[in-house]
């Protein structure tokens, strides 16, 4: 799964891993604050990811290109 999210700080980028972290069935997440990207493989959707990144307050779309 891959989601452009805003990533504006390191308190946000602390946040987001700290949700993802959450999330049952993920095997890897990585962030690039460079392109404004988060990135989650295992067993889980992008609406998933998506929903608990909302919980936080936080926009993502999924990744196009």
């Amino acid at each position: 799964v891959e989601l452009k999210v805003n990533l504006h700080c390191e308190e946000c980028i602390k946040k987001i891993l700290k949700a993802i972290k959450k999330i049952e069935d993920i095997e890897t997440y990585d962030v690039d604050t460079q392109l404004n990207k988060v990135m989650v493989s295992g067993n889980v959707t992008a609406d998933e990811v998506i929903r608990v990144l909302q919980k936080i307050g936080k926009q993502a779309t999924t990744w196009e290109g």
